[in-house]
């Protein structure tokens, strides 16, 4: 009999998809250096609104949360922009570029078969699938994820428990083996959210300034692993499942 397969959850926004990428969009209206702080603030409060929905126990789907935190992000900076051009802003976050380490570790784990890979965000289907079947840069590696997850269907967000479990039935695994998900996400509180289901994470610490997250004490809180680069995911998980 076969062994179960490893399951790896890969986070989008942040993790495989650069927010910060829409600054460029940005700047054609207010220059680079503005541009990166409202692209900053936006995402503040894209995540904030999540949570405080979370807190509430109300849901609104992402992308009308994204479009209600860039309004949010240009108030701030005391600029604004017209209807139509925050569409356009909302249609360029379905091709966001990716990060300079996605394609050479979704191409090395195409060679692996034994590992079942998925996206897993808060993102709604469209918002995501877009992302994954039509942007120049993350199509080619389409056929790669198995299936794309997303919270629409229990309207929750990250890093609320049902959540993951939520991520566990989607992949056929039972809540008490937990342990054969991999979560990989560049969010810090991503990861938190998944080790206290008893899933294994794998923080991804492009800038390397180490874990600094202190929410929860003790290994509960702190990633299984910590990578500056996606292309370390594989090894990690296949040395951990030797």
């Amino acid at each position: 009999m076969s062994s179960p397969k490893t399951v790896i959850a890969f986070d989008a926004y942040g993790t495989l998809l650069s927010t910060e990428s829409i600054a460029k969009k940005l700047s054609s209206h207010f220059g680079q250096e503005k541009a990166q702080t409202i692209a900053a603030t936006w995402r503040k409060y894209q995540l904030e609104y999540t949570w405080r929905l979370n807190s509430m126990n109300q849901y609104e789907d992402f992308s009308a949360l994204t479009q209600r935190s860039l309004k949010h992000a240009l108030s701030e900076s005391s600029v604004s922009l017209s209807d139509s051009d925050i569409a356009d802003l909302m249609k360029a976050y379905d091709s966001l570029s990716i990060f300079p380490d996605v394609s050479p570790a979704l191409t090395s784990l195409s060679d692996h078969p034994s590992i079942t890979a998925v996206v897993f965000s808060n993102g709604t289907h469209s918002m995501v699938s877009n992302s994954v079947n039509h942007s120049p840069d993350l199509a080619p590696h389409a056929s790669v994820f198995k299936d794309i997850v997303v919270v629409e269907e229990i309207k929750a967000f990250k890093p609320a428990p049902e959540v993951y479990k939520h991520l566990a039935k989607s992949v056929g695994v039972s809540e008490d083996d937990m342990g054969r998900l991999w979560l990989v996400s560049g969010n810090p509180f991503d990861i938190v959210g998944a080790k206290a289901m008893a899933m294994n994470a794998i923080w991804v610490d492009r800038a390397g300034n180490g874990w600094q997250d202190e929410l929860v004490q003790g290994e509960v809180g702190r990633p299984t692993a910590i990578v500056k680069s996606l292309e370390e995911v594989v090894r990690i998980v296949e040395d951990a499942s030797r």
